[in-house]
């Protein structure tokens, strides 16, 4: 029963769990408790079955302190060659990974709660897209769009128009990262309508770029002494209900006047190009918006000729238990952003639009060298067939309402948890110091994911104030996967 914990009458009894370090190097008693505390997975008295005896397989499995010793050796080269600025949530270094399982460089097996950031829901080298991405390595690798076009691009825009809502004819191009089909939209927006301002929002994350930076909300570590920023952004309130101040009422006729006396004092409406919005928020805490606020900003961008363009950079590929968070409220954008998931962890974005405004840029205003490039778009093409296809939909369905059941059985029964919010399998946990004052808790927040790595739970945090707990499971993470996770994250909030 190698890598199974037996959970008897409520006792946890490590039977061959695979706790014992490699190659034979011995290891102390207390060291050997250690990491068997790290390891077990911790089963509620109500699943026990009534012989009082349940085997566990564990997917976790932790064989040296963590970090391990490669781990940390390539952590001082890292140091040593790589800029200081870019940062790490863990301190891991990964050999291999499949599904929800990431394993490291000292033999350490992880469940993967954050997904390369939302890029992996058809989990670790899917071996559809590992198959498609590697025929096209055979035939070629690059061409340039520009120079030489391939059919695997045209027949990925094809299937993006039909895919996206709204019997409208729509075209798509396609980019590398999620920042530059912001830019891209926004170029477009501005070249359609001849306008120059654009509308994002309060804790909004929109990428590193110039651009980028300007329209992204949150200023540390994002925008820190990398001004001056780009004019013409102006930023409204992102309809954040937990933290909407009490007695201030959320219903259509409130939005609409909070949105009206915006265009009254900081920009004319028919100075606004477009209107950017995440639906539900990424890097901002995963805040959903309520469909009576996006219902409101929706009539007015028709009202005053402004496109609105759905941020689904981290939203899309099933993320909600939809393909799209737009279906989740019913609208038809003007433009969207697609980007991480869209090609199972291969560099590639996309611009999704309205043909007629898709058009509007001259020949040549659009485009890049790598953009759009034949393996990416073979691997996305392998997606979307998942998706299409397969009961991956359906799965992530179902993973959104479990994830759902937990992270609100989390929040009975820990008091640092503010707020327990999301849509699909895009789950939040808000931690915070008191309930009443709602004072954001960024060290617990900080302290729970270094326990949880340390146990074997890779996690990511969000929010302004760094006090949201994220979780980004691909969507093929088992039942069982998903139980585990969470009773490692339970134990890494006490």
């Amino acid at each position: 029963m190698t890598g199974q914990v037996l959970v008897l009458q409520g006792l946890d009894t490590l039977s061959g769990s695979g706790l014992e370090p490699r190659g034979g190097r011995s290891q102390s008693a207390s060291g050997r408790a250690m990491l068997a505390s790290r390891h077990v997975r911790r089963r509620r008295p109500e699943a026990l079955s009534t012989a009082g005896a349940i085997a566990v397989m564990s997917s976790i499995q932790i064989q040296t302190e963590i970090p391990g010793p490669r781990s940390r050796a390539l952590m001082a080269r890292r140091e040593a060659a790589i800029p200081a600025g870019i940062g790490h949530s863990s301190p891991v270094f990964v050999e291999r990974a499949e599904g929800a399982l990431l394993h490291d460089v000292d033999g350490n097996t992880f469940l993967d709660f954050a997904g390369g950031i939302g890029t992996l829901n058809v989990g670790h080298t899917h071996p559809a897209v590992v198959a498609a991405a590697r025929e096209q390595l055979g035939r070629f690798t690059h061409s340039c769009f520009a120079v030489a076009p391939y059919e695997s691009y045209v027949e990925l825009a094809e299937r993006f128009n039909r895919s996206l809502p709204g019997n409208f004819a729509k075209k798509t191009l396609f980019a590398n990262s999620g920042v530059e089909a912001v830019e891209n939209a926004v170029k477009i927006a501005r070249r359609a309508t001849g306008r120059e301002a654009v509308l994002v929002f309060d804790h909004a994350f929109h990428g590193r770029t110039l651009l980028g930076m300007s329209m992204t909300s949150k200023v540390k570590p994002y925008k820190l002494g990398f001004g001056p920023f780009a004019p013409e952004i102006y930023r409204l309130p992102y309809p954040y209900l937990y933290r909407r101040p009490a007695g201030l009422p959320a219903d259509e006729a409130a939005f609409r006047a909070e949105l009206e006396e915006f265009f009254a004092t900081h920009v004319a409406a028919e100075k606004v190009a477009c209107v950017v919005m995440e639906l539900v928020l990424g890097e901002g805490g995963f805040v959903v918006a309520p469909q009576a606020f996006v219902k409101v900003l929706v009539e007015l961008c028709r009202k005053h000729g402004i496109l609105f363009v759905a941020d689904e950079i981290q939203t899309g590929f099933g993320r909600t238990g939809r393909m799209w968070a737009m279906e989740h409220f019913g609208i038809e954008p003007d433009l969207t952003t697609i980007a991480k998931s869209i090609a199972g962890g291969l560099p590639l974005s996309a611009v999704t639009g309205r043909a007629e405004v898709m058009d509007a840029a001259q020949i040549g205003g659009l485009g890049g060298t790598y953009v759009g490039n034949p393996v990416a778009c073979a691997a996305a093409l392998a997606v979307l067939d998942l998706y299409e296809h397969g009961p991956l939909l359906a799965r992530a369905a179902e993973l959104g309402r479990r994830a759902e059941a937990h992270c609100g059985a989390l929040a009975a029964r820990h008091e640092a948890i503010g707020d327990a919010r999301g849509l699909g399998a895009m789950r939040a946990l808000e931690l915070v110091k008191d309930r009443a004052t709602k004072e954001p808790d960024k060290d617990r927040t900080q302290a729970t994911i270094r326990r949880a790595w340390e146990r074997g739970l890779l996690l990511l945090s969000a929010g302004t104030h760094g006090n949201v707990i994220r979780t980004l499971m691909p969507l093929v993470t088992t039942d069982e996967q998903l139980e585990e996770g969470f009773d490692v994250l339970e134990q890494s909030l006490a």
